[in-house]
């Protein structure tokens, strides 16, 4: 539809960023608004690196960790598409290690508590419904996987060898009961290994990355990036990925990761949940895809039903309506899940201006992106600060952005 942006309401984003430096509660960050496949909007401010006084720019490298997810998602649709793989088939079709699955039973105490489960199917891998967890999220299930760190970090070696282990553990509920923040996208990586017969980082640059000119983004920072791969910070005291902590660290910006130390810097394992490390701009042109239905700059990665598909909600209601006690990356109330990420369904329940069947996830890392079909709109934001939870910045930089639209 058609737009009218008013510029100075764009211009508040400036300073809007430049508190969040300013109070260091980011290092730096920069946006990246299109409207039509058009630039609106750029900005970066701060620092990628604050010891070394690099500044955070536009080809700035960053860990995007979760939103990676819609990455993968995108590849398993190209299966689907190529009639490799269907969603309703079961998980052990593909990874036979989850043939016999058992759940833990309501209010367990102990991991040997549990009961017969049905196999997770491919569909509830991709809405968080499979019944798997991440170690950070409250419960029995992810504290187990937090003693055995089974979080798929750049550094724990070969995929199939994580995803076994991670059949060796019960299932946190029945599948397709509840809605979970989990490593089912990083399950769905080595699917697509074991059918594409490719390892999860060559079908990512040969069907997607190179299609799409993302050629900055991959499983490993690399090795032309120089200084350009920004450090990355915490408020915590503790772990950066423990969304239970309530420890703050006495500098808020406590610097957890860096350039020449950094397991980015030498990936074994290929995670599909949060593995990705790219430019703000490659990640445009993904986003550009998404809106412009499976195409972007001449390349067809999927049809556009297909896309279509993945942008409406796969939930019964909302995600609250799951029950859920984990973490998300987005709200709740007013929120469905569509393959790889959030959907819209009522914005005055979200709390966030939007529209209905905005498609959006975000990383630990406090990264964001959404579209926004209806305005034909993509946003994309960058900044390095773990956890993603640490501060409000997602919705107000959309309040920002869709307050400058005033027709």
């Amino acid at each position: 539809m058609p737009v009218t942006w008013d510029q100075d309401r764009l211009d508040r984003i400036r300073p809007w960023m430049q508190r969040y430096v300013d109070q260091r509660k980011y290092p730096g960050s920069s946006v990246l608004l299109k409207h039509k496949g058009q630039e609106v909007f750029f900005h970066a401010c701060g620092r990628r690196n604050i010891e070394s006084e690099l500044p955070f720019e536009r080809d700035t490298l960053v860990r995007i960790y979760s939103m990676t997810k819609p990455v993968t998602s995108v590849a398993v649709m190209i299966l689907v598409e190529r009639g490799l793989i269907h969603l309703g088939a079961p998980l052990s079709a593909y990874l036979p290690e989850f043939s016999s699955p058992q759940a833990l039973v309501p209010n367990a105490e102990r991991l040997d508590q549990t009961e017969a489960a049905p196999q997770p199917t491919l569909h509830q891998l991709l809405t968080h419904t499979s019944g798997l967890s991440y170690p950070f999220n409250p419960g029995l299930l992810p504290s187990a996987m937090d003693e055995r760190d089974m979080i798929f970090k750049p550094n724990q070696g070969l995929l199939r060898d994580r995803v076994s282990d991670l059949a060796a553990l019960p299932l946190a509920f029945q599948p397709g009961t509840r809605w979970e923040y989990s490593v089912s996208t990083d399950v769905l990586g080595r699917v697509v290994e074991v059918v594409s017969g490719k390892t999860l980082d060559q079908f990512f640059q040969q069907e997607i990355l190179e299609p799409l000119g993302m050629q900055e983004t991959g499983f490993v920072v690399p090795k032309d990036a120089g200084d350009r791969f920004a450090s990355l910070y915490t408020p915590l005291a503790g772990d950066a990925m423990d969304l239970n902590s309530a420890e703050q660290s006495e500098d808020t910006l406590r610097l957890v990761d860096q350039a020449g130390s950094s397991p980015f810097e030498s990936t074994t394992t290929f995670s599909g949940g949060g593995g990705l490390v790219g430019t703000l701009d490659d990640f445009s042109r993904f986003a550009e895809m998404l809106r412009n239905r499976g195409q972007a700059g001449g390349e067809r990665l999927l049809g556009p039903k297909t896309v279509d598909f993945m942008m409406i909600n796969h939930l019964p209601g909302d995600i609250a309506s799951m029950g859920p006690s984990s973490f998300a990356e987005q709200p709740m109330e007013g929120m469905g899940f569509g393959l790889g990420g959030s959907v819209v369904l009522n914005p005055g329940r979200t709390g966030v201006p939007g529209s209905v069947g905005d498609f959006s996830w975000g990383g630990m890392a406090s990264t964001y992106f959404w579209i926004d079909r209806s305005l034909d709109l993509t946003v994309v934001f960058f900044t390095q600060l773990s956890p993603s939870s640490s501060y409000p910045s997602r919705a107000e930089l959309k309040a920002l952005v869709l307050g400058a639209v005033i027709d």
